[in-house]
């Protein structure tokens, strides 16, 4: 592995890169976790049950904690209320901080109550869209109490049928509830608005794709940004085209990484598409060097929404954070004066090759040398599984904590 390094080390130098700038940036990757991706969760058909599986807020933040434990770079988890509320908010942020983790965005739930079968702040009863908007400020609250700065916003509003709704009043009843939470907000937090090409809604989606979250961010204001998740798009569709417009209109604000085959977004990240996924970083990574969208790109909160079914919920959950960090790894290695030279010459497979080369890196050497000197196991799948906390949740009853 060191020789492997080596050559690797001398490779960077080569394309003229500084290798503390490429092993910092792999540091600073922060990725934060779900506390819904401990617990047990299921398909649209059943939830499968398992052992050790944890229920409360506080037994998702042991298991967050352990995933920080192994990869080092997952020191928050997003919540989601009213799953995570708990009696004593002070309490739980002190029991994180102690696990060295802290609590990341908060995510209103305003798609399970029966109120919103027909839409919750798209509604046609005034009654329910004031609900669904009182209990998004309520969550405003609730992330001071967490000392959290983000609201990430996802709604199953939409119709089935062609006139069962006023599709102009539904866009305008969505405005009215994001101004008035965007009131709600204090200066130094945002609001991060997701989209979902289909489902629930099987005839329009209130949200369908990134343009209506733009638009949305937009007549907000600066507070409202744009939140891209990978699974929630139409086929083939290029999720890299809408980072980099989002990149340069400085109104990307998140990611919630996942991965799809058809439909649904609820498979590991990097594991169907993960040349995509790279392709999204060097977006990302290129804007850094350009004055007008270095802030946007520095300051994007990468988030995994996945819901593991069939796979154990901290192994899945490493895998996911592996995933992220070898697509960011290979997108930092794209020889970028290269690949400008090439684009200014109209040299199209020149161009491609200097892409395509850094993705064919194998960067597990270097990501394993960033660990050691961040004193992590170079290995953290290995290290989680020979350190025996996945047959100590063995131990566990559902929801019940530790025995």
């Amino acid at each position: 592995m060191n020789k492997e390094y080596k050559i690797l080390e001398e490779k960077i130098g080569n394309l003229g890169l500084d290798i503390n700038w490429v092993k910092d940036s792999i540091r600073n990757l922060e990725i934060e976790t779900p506390s819904w991706g401990y617990g047990d969760s299921g398909t649209r058909f059943k939830v499968f049950r398992k052992k050790g599986v944890p229920g409360s807020l506080y037994e998702k933040l042991d298991d967050a904690a352990i995933v920080n434990k192994y990869t080092g770079v997952c020191p928050s988890v997003a919540v989601h209320i009213p799953w995570d509320k708990v009696e004593n908010y002070d309490d739980a942020c002190a029991y994180a901080e102690n696990l060295g983790i802290r609590i990341g965005a908060v995510n209103p739930n305003v798609f399970q109550d029966d109120d919103y079968m027909l839409g919750s702040v798209t509604n046609a009863d005034s009654d329910t869209r004031k609900k669904a908007t009182a209990h998004m400020v309520e969550c405003v609250d609730i992330a001071r109490k967490f000392k959290s700065k983000s609201l990430s916003l996802w709604f199953a509003d939409g119709t089935n049928y062609p006139g069962q709704g006023n599709i102009r009043k539904r866009k305008n009843w969505m405005l009215e509830s994001l101004l008035e939470l965007d009131k709600a907000m204090d200066d130094d937090m945002r609001m991060l608005i997701e989209y979902k090409a289909f489902e629930p809604g099987f005839y329009h989606t209130d949200i369908n794709d990134w343009g209506m979250s733009y638009l949305l961010a937009n007549k907000v204001g600066k507070k409202a940004q744009v939140l891209v998740d990978l699974g929630h798009h139409a086929q083939e569709v290029n999720i890299e085209h809408i980072v980099a417009t989002l990149l340069d209109e400085n109104k990307i604000g998140g990611f919630h990484f996942n991965n799809k085959k058809y439909a649904d977004d609820d498979l590991i990240v990097g594991t169907i598409k993960p040349y995509e996924l790279f392709l999204i970083f060097n977006e990302i990574i290129d804007a850094k060097f350009d004055g007008k969208t270095k802030d946007c790109a520095e300051n994007i909160a990468y988030m995994i929404d996945q819901s593991h079914s069939i796979e154990p919920k901290i192994p899945a959950m490493i895998k996911s954070v592996i995933n992220v960090q070898t697509a960011h790894a290979k997108a930092l290695l794209v020889d970028r004066k290269a690949l400008e030279n090439a684009r200014n010459n109209n040299d199209v497979l020149g161009a491609e090759s200097a892409v395509h080369d850094a993705f064919l890196n194998d960067v597990r050497p270097l990501l394993a040398a960033v660990r050691e000197e961040m004193g992590l196991n170079p290995d953290p799948m290995k290290a989680y599984l020979d350190s025996g906390y996945e047959m100590e949740k063995l131990k566990r009853g559902y929801g019940q904590g530790w025995e």
